[in-house]
């Protein structure tokens, strides 16, 4: 709205100039720059828009996965627990409560997706929530290590004290851990490219002094 009220107000004012063959060359020499100016931040406007809908084209497709996941192990849990020996019925077990949280999570995570459906983000404004988003998956990625590295403690100790439950929810951390480590990292690097791409596009960005103040621009 900004490029076409700027836009707008260089053609009002090249109409009030006097029809002289000075002031002509004048508006014929200045309006082709502010028409590029306005066209190009357009453009990078929408360049913007469209790491913000990829972003959240990715979250989308990234929680449905979950969810299915989810879904899958509190199902398949939920039946061979109920038939599996050994530590079997607590590794069922365990996939479905620990998955009960992945539906929570997902199901959490879909619904405030709807309200990013339609944000409209400013460049920097996109930069910066690309990187928290990508903070988050680093976070999580540390926490599916300990996950790992639980289960492989719960694991020892059951087969060494011949614990069948430890044995079994160790067996379950392992999976779910190792599932969620693969899903973050992988969520991690397709992120970080559109993170990549947003801070080339900032630092081609220079500080200029204009009527309304001091702002960011880009040069042509």
């Amino acid at each position: 709205m900004k490029q076409i009220t700027i836009l707008s107000t260089v053609i009002i004012l090249g109409l009030m100039v006097p029809f002289t063959g000075g002031a002509q060359t004048a508006e014929n020499q200045q309006q082709p720059a502010d028409s590029n100016k306005v066209s190009e931040k357009q453009a990078l406007q929408q360049w913007s828009d469209s790491i913000a809908l990829d972003r959240y084209n990715q979250n989308k497709t990234n929680m449905t996965i979950l969810a299915a996941w989810a879904g899958v192990n509190i199902i398949q849990g939920a039946i061979s627990a109920t038939n599996a020996t050994g530590s079997g019925p607590h590794f069922f077990k365990m996939n479905a409560y620990w998955n009960v949280v992945n539906l929570g999570i997902a199901s959490l995570g879909l619904f405030q997706l709807r309200k990013e459906l339609n944000k409209q983000y400013s460049l920097t404004q996109n930069h910066l929530a690309q990187q928290k988003l990508e903070k988050i998956l680093l976070l999580n990625t540390g926490l599916d290590l300990a996950y790992i590295t639980t289960g492989l403690l719960l694991k020892e100790n059951g087969n060494r004290t011949s614990n069948l439950q430890n044995t079994g929810f160790g067996n379950s951390l392992l999976l779910q851990g190792a599932f969620l480590l693969v899903f973050d990292l992988v969520q991690y690097g397709n992120h970080r490219r559109n993170g990549k791409l947003l801070e080339t596009q900032l630092s081609k960005l220079q500080i200029q002094a204009g009527p309304n103040g001091i702002g960011l621009s880009l040069p042509l």
